[in-house]
């Protein structure tokens, strides 16, 4: 007769058991990693609501905006569910998205129609990397640094291959290509040697696109700090890629 007894590999194996502890380390525990291993977990869902309303809508707004007033309502919902009362997430937080997204298109200005979601970003990611010294040591690496900054942004966003806003095929050409791919696998080895937190704060702006809020939302963390990781670990991929 066989033991029934269940090992650690049952749990991890088992997609409701591995879920179920996701769901307890974020909920009872207050682990952020939980919480962002979550948060990635549903955020296909919360792309198709957005894609939805685009459909609906897409002469007069941004799809961009649409997604981030979609991510809202999953982080809420990831704050205002229980999973003791045994209701699928997705099932709990699909209505809750849409209705996040209805509302913050009622609650969108003129110029907030006006001002892409990919404008907002790099504006905030821009305050981050923070205003130049009124008279720095030494001005022109002082700006070097910052070119290299915002280069990385670009790569790390992967809008440098293709730029499509304006139609202009920027892609590289076969003697940049090369270069180009080293340095975006140099980025992505240094990626996983950020800290924690800065690793987080990266993947969640860069990949996913989330704005500052939503990752001090999704973290646990405020505002400010998001910003001064987001920082730190761009000096720190900086410093790092000078070196291969």
């Amino acid at each position: 007769m066989k033991s029934t007894r269940e090992t650690g590999l049952d749990i991890v194996t088992d997609p409701v058991r591995a879920e179920a502890s996701l769901w307890r380390r974020a909920r009872f525990e207050d682990d952020s990693r939980s919480r962002e291993t979550l948060f990635n977990r549903y955020i296909v869902l919360a792309r198709s609501v957005a894609a939805r309303h685009f459909g609906w809508r897409r002469r007069v707004v941004d799809r961009g905006d649409l997604e981030q007033f979609a991510y809202e309502g999953l982080l809420q919902a990831l704050d205002r569910y229980d999973p003791l009362l045994g209701v699928p997430f997705g099932a709990y937080a699909r209505p809750r998205i849409a209705g996040s997204v209805a509302d913050g298109m009622k609650r969108m200005s003129d110029f907030d129609a006006q001002l892409s979601q990919r404008q907002r970003l790099r504006q905030e990611r821009m305050r981050s990397l923070g205003p130049i010294e009124a008279a720095p040591a030494d001005p022109l690496a002082t700006l070097a640094d910052l070119a290299v900054d915002l280069a990385l942004g670009l790569m790390l966003e992967g809008t440098g291959m293709v730029e499509q806003e304006d139609g202009v095929d920027r892609r590289p050409t076969p003697y940049e290509g090369l270069a180009w791919r080293q340095t975006q696998a140099a980025i992505a080895a240094e990626l996983e040697r950020l800290p924690a937190n800065e690793g987080a704060v990266i993947r969640q702006h860069y990949h996913t696109g989330l704005t500052f809020a939503h990752i001090a939302d999704l973290l646990r963390l405020t505002r400010g700090r998001v910003s001064q990781l987001h920082k730190s670990a761009i000096e720190r991929l900086r410093r790092r890629l000078k070196h291969h």
